[in-house]
């Protein structure tokens, strides 16, 4: 469009002199044609809106529109791709934090606070003012066996890959992520130059592609992952068993979106689709994943290793962590990936049905941590939807130590959810390889606006603590949290998700609810491998989805 402009306008701008040479009083056609050429001509250079960058004039009409509707539509009837509200805070008051304009609103609660589903936090009046509190509260991460722990903030950029993203949308990430001292995960597509540009903080992400890090024939290359790993802005690796958004499924990269320099920096081949599978061929069971977590952690010097996960067979987790009981080697962190989806083009069938959502897997994973006595050596980072400071401190209620998002931040760098990820014809230039497009979003504004977005998130988390009566993230507990089932019942996230006793799945008894899990996992198989157990107990089994 960008083109398309420049020729119209010279084409206009050509038939006025012409039709005024022939015909003097024709001349006068230029004020239509000169203030739509002006006007244009600003558009394409002005670095605040990417949209009226790539379609100069006609993007206006986008926001035009945005201003005749009325406010309270902005902030709350904004919706996701499945027609459901995307969070409380959308992606309007978003793009408004992240310019730094103002973000309250008049008349109170726009919500039903009668609906069922509706969340709350419990204030004190004994609230401690904002000028008492740590602004920019950090989470250090690293285990018993960790040389280098990264001192983490609580507020983090998710995995989101170059090639699904365009270079300059992740310059900005990543130059945001350096100017706010937060960490940005890469995605499974590797380590770019524009990851290394900036020099913001990374977790290199490894999924079952091992892209960056891959032999010819798709194999683990521990040789150039110990090169890559060793580099100063890596500060922790993650290992992506599955995603949220499409857990079991593995990525897709269209071929359209595979230039050359995404085959180099991915190790694979020009102008052809891109497919992760869905399972890892490095490691087949929990005890030969921790084998390959102790290289890693070798290789890299050190440096916490982690892994990412959205729950499906809750049996399998509770085998990862017999593994670790039984070797002693623990990762340094999990990601619960929730499986509500994030960003990623997925089928409709997997982001809609496959997966625990965000809150269950969280409570549940930080449940059976404590219960293995493990919680004190890993830290939790919560990763979905994760866009306001009330999302914040609900995951860290729920038993989280930190959060990532993607969503938020796409919207910070100006993304307005038009659904082209993957075709690459985005028209804000976040998630395209189009050149064209791409020159929309400005880097050295929107890694400011990042940089806003990210900060004041997490100052509304830290003021929400405040208003709880308590300093640090750490001292939030479920029973902060409440949420309405029905018109006349209430429950705090204690009573919905109560915690179990520190080390009771080290002895019998075990907790009730994890009884079976216990029963039908191993630390030498992911999958249940006791065939003897009853038929009876299969069908009890199957019902609670271990």
């Amino acid at each position: 469009m960008r083109k398309a402009f420049v020729a119209i306008a010279a084409f206009l701008i050509a038939l006025t002199v012409m039709l005024g040479l022939i015909h003097p009083p024709l001349w006068w056609s230029f004020i239509f044609t000169g203030p739509f050429v002006i006007l244009g001509m600003y558009d394409l250079y002005q670095p605040k809106h990417s949209i009226v960058r790539n379609y100069p004039v006609f993007g206006r009409m986008r926001y035009f529109m945005e201003e005749l509707r009325p406010k309270v539509y902005q902030y709350f009837v904004e919706s996701d791709t499945n027609g459901k509200p995307f969070s409380r805070l959308n992606r309007s008051l978003i793009y408004q934090r992240a310019k730094k304009e103002n973000d309250t609103i008049p008349f109170g609660t726009q919500l039903d606070v009668y609906e069922n589903g509706y969340e709350w936090l419990s204030h004190s009046i004994a609230a401690i003012s904002h000028h008492e509190l740590d602004v920019s509260p950090r989470v250090s991460i690293g285990g018993p066996d960790c040389k280098q722990p990264y001192l983490a903030s609580i507020y983090n950029v998710s995995a989101m890959s170059f090639g699904s993203l365009s270079q300059n949308a992740i310059l900005a990430l990543n130059g945001g992520a350096k100017m706010g001292n937060f960490a940005h995960n890469t995605g499974e597509g590797g380590i770019s130059d524009y990851h290394d540009g900036p020099g913001g903080d990374l977790i290199w992400q490894i999924g079952t592609g091992y892209f960056g890090c891959r032999n010819h024939d798709g194999s683990f290359n521990y040789e150039a992952f110990a090169t890559r790993s060793q580099t100063e802005n890596v500060k922790m690796i993650e290992i992506k068993l599955s995603q949220g958004a499409k857990p079991g499924h593995g990525g897709i990269l269209p071929a359209k979106k595979v230039t050359p320099e995404i085959a180099r920096i991915r190790l694979v081949k020009e102008g052809f689709d891109v497919i992760s599978p869905p399972a890892h061929t490095a490691f087949s069971t929990p005890l030969t994943m921790l084998d390959f977590v102790k290289k890693l952690r070798g290789l890299s010097k050190g440096k916490p290793i982690g892994f990412k996960l959205c729950i499906g067979r809750r049996s399998e987790f509770f085998a990862i962590c017999k593994a670790m009981v039984e070797t002693g080697i623990y990762v340094d962190f999990i990601t619960v990936d929730g499986g509500e989806g994030g960003t990623g083009a997925a089928p409709q069938e997997f982001s809609n049905a496959v997966g625990m959502p965000l809150r269950e897997g969280v409570a549940f994973v930080s449940d059976v941590l404590t219960g293995f006595g493990l919680k004190q050596h890993i830290r939790i980072i919560a990763s979905g939807k994760i866009s306001s400071g009330f999302d914040l401190v609900k995951n860290i209620a729920l038993g989280a130590d930190l959060c990532n998002s993607a969503r938020g931040m796409m919207f910070a760098l100006g993304c307005i959810q038009a659904l082209e990820c993957n075709s690459n014809t985005c028209p804000t230039g976040v998630a395209t390889q189009d050149q064209s497009l791409m020159k929309g979003l400005v880097v050295e504004d929107k890694t400011v606006r990042v940089f806003n977005f990210h900060r004041l998130t997490v100052q509304s988390a830290v003021e929400l603590l405040g208003a709880a009566g308590l300093k640090h993230p750490y001292q939030l507990t479920r029973a902060y949290i409440n949420r309405r089932i029905t018109q006349n019942v209430m429950q705090s996230y204690l009573e919905t998700y109560p915690y179990i006793p520190e080390g009771s799945l080290l002895q019998t008894p075990y907790p009730s609810q994890f009884e079976l899990g216990m029963a039908l996992s191993t630390s030498a198989s992911f999958s249940p491998t006791d065939y003897r157990v009853s038929a009876v107990d299969y069908q009890s089994a199957s019902a609670h989805q271990v």
